[in-house]
């Protein structure tokens, strides 16, 4: 067994990456842990590669599972990687984790370990702190999302969803370099019966990317949701693509050489673009991760959660 799985000698959280030392968590964990009062308590990273061996993440599982300290862990990258290798692991997961076949926050409660799919959440809350107010509905605009990873799915289910009424994208591109991925998202797609249409796009490289942008309406979401900038080097766009007039550009990563990000801003002025990065997105994730696995109550809004976006900015 790794190192990093020696039983835990304090309740321990674990964080499921690439980079996980560089992420500024590692700053963070320790002030939000004494503004929530979750007493002696640690976070500890454990890095794999992309799309690792299935025995990998099964290890690790197993480890949170069986050790009494070990309280649960937040999984970025690695959602549907260890979802797919680790199911029978977990006693239980929840409709949208079992559905869409990605765990982010993995957690224990009775002595049963629970897989949640938490980015569908967070991934709203994070667009709704920049999206307009009735964007679609006003705009008629499209949604484009570069990436199938869970991440991306989320995202995607969130979009369509009934409950939003007139207010959804008119359309939702979503690219990919792998088919296995768009097809499980088309499938997940037609099971939600949205009426919202849906269009999986294979890229074979980053100029495919760039004739699916311009081919855009105006005022349309463009989402970086690759990972590269973060977990690979460059960006699924080349510095030669156009973004659509009026625009709005998210960048799922907050840290790393953010070349996607830079490509946007070469452009801001011109095409009148509002741009983000994944920062309030990382916070919405990680605050519903904690709140999972400390079995704590944090609001997703409010002064409660203001505090603790203060905090975690102040040591960005």
């Amino acid at each position: 067994m790794k190192e990093q799985f020696q039983a835990a000698e304090k309740p321990t959280m674990y964080f499921i990456g690439v980079t996980t030392s560089k992420s500024s968590i590692n700053k963070i964990f320790p002030l939000w842990a004494e503004r929530l009062e979750l007493g002696s308590c640690q976070l500890k990273g454990i890095d794999f590669q992309l799309h690792d061996q299935p025995e990998l993440y099964r290890e690790a599982v197993k480890f949170i599972k069986g050790d009494p300290l070990s309280r649960g862990a937040l999984v970025t990258t690695h959602k549907m990687d260890l979802c797919d290798a680790c199911r029978d692991i977990f006693d239980a997961l929840d409709p949208l984790s079992d559905s869409m076949e990605e765990v982010s926050s993995i957690f224990k409660r009775g002595g049963k370990l629970h897989g949640r799919a938490v980015d569908p959440i967070s991934s709203g809350l994070a667009l709704q702190a920049f999206l307009p107010r009735d964007h679609w509905k006003a705009t008629n605009a499209e949604a484009y999302i570069m990436g199938a990873g869970g991440s991306a799915v989320a995202l995607t289910w969130y979009l369509v969803q009934l409950r939003h009424g007139v207010n959804r994208p008119s359309k939702v591109h979503v690219a990919n370099l792998g088919r296995p991925r768009l097809n499980h998202l088309r499938e997940l797609h037609a099971s939600w019966k949205s009426g919202v249409p849906l269009e999986c796009h294979l890229v074979n490289e980053p100029g495919d990317a760039d004739a699916i942008l311009q081919s855009l309406k105006p005022s349309s979401l463009v989402v970086n949701a690759t990972g590269l900038g973060k977990d690979a080097p460059g960006s699924p766009i080349t510095d030669g693509a156009k973004f659509p007039a009026n625009s709005l550009v998210w960048e799922f990563n907050y840290r790393g050489d953010l070349v996607f990000l830079r490509q946007a801003e070469a452009q801001k002025a011109a095409k009148n673009l509002t741009i983000e990065d994944g920062w309030i997105y990382f916070v919405h994730g990680w605050t519903r991760g904690i709140a999972d696995v400390f079995d704590v109550d944090i609001p997703t809004q409010g002064s409660a959660f203001d505090d603790l976006a203060r905090i975690a900015a102040s040591v960005r």
